[in-house]
């Protein structure tokens, strides 16, 4: 193998053969990998506009029969957070409901409803953050049936 040219500083993230440029070009090149980013950048689309991540949903499905194993992970984890975001956003509007009907204090359902949002978009956010860095690093979700965040070890150190 002969190994690249260097014009700038070497670095450990620089491949060093012609081989391991490659093997990172044929994994940019992975079946179903573009549809994976388009549709994570649909999904934070839906933070401004809903109708992003219904149609995020749909290419996912569409595109996950087709897709390498490691992106089919990524597809599988995107089609989980929708459905889970739709099934809990229905469980909370019914109990929001109940809670008006049963005669509580308007301001208790209001200040339920802001915490939920607020949770609910952070673990959105989270999960597409998750999954993005696995992707653009080139590696599956370890666990694409998580409720949480793939299998990922979410820390907030440097």
């Amino acid at each position: 193998m002969t190994p690249l040219p260097s014009f700038t500083s070497s670095s450990s993230a620089q491949p060093e053969t012609y081989a391991e440029t490659d093997s990172l070009a044929s994994f940019k090149k992975s079946r179903g990998r573009g549809a994976a980013i388009v549709v994570y950048m649909l999904f934070l689309g839906s933070v401004l506009a809903v109708v992003t991540a219904p149609i995020g949903v749909i290419i996912a499905h569409i595109k996950r029969r087709n897709a390498e194993e490691w992106v089919a992970t990524h597809l599988q984890f995107q089609i989980r957070t929708f459905w889970l975001g739709v099934l809990g956003g229905a469980v909370f509007t019914a109990a929001w409901q109940l809670l008006g009907l049963a005669g509580v204090p308007a301001m208790a359902p209001w200040a339920m409803g802001y915490i939920y949002f607020t949770a609910c978009l952070i673990w959105m956010v989270g999960r597409c953050g998750v999954g993005i860095a696995r992707l653009t690093s080139n590696r599956p979700v370890d666990n694409p049936r998580s409720l949480a965040f793939g299998g990922a070890r979410i820390s907030l150190e440097d």
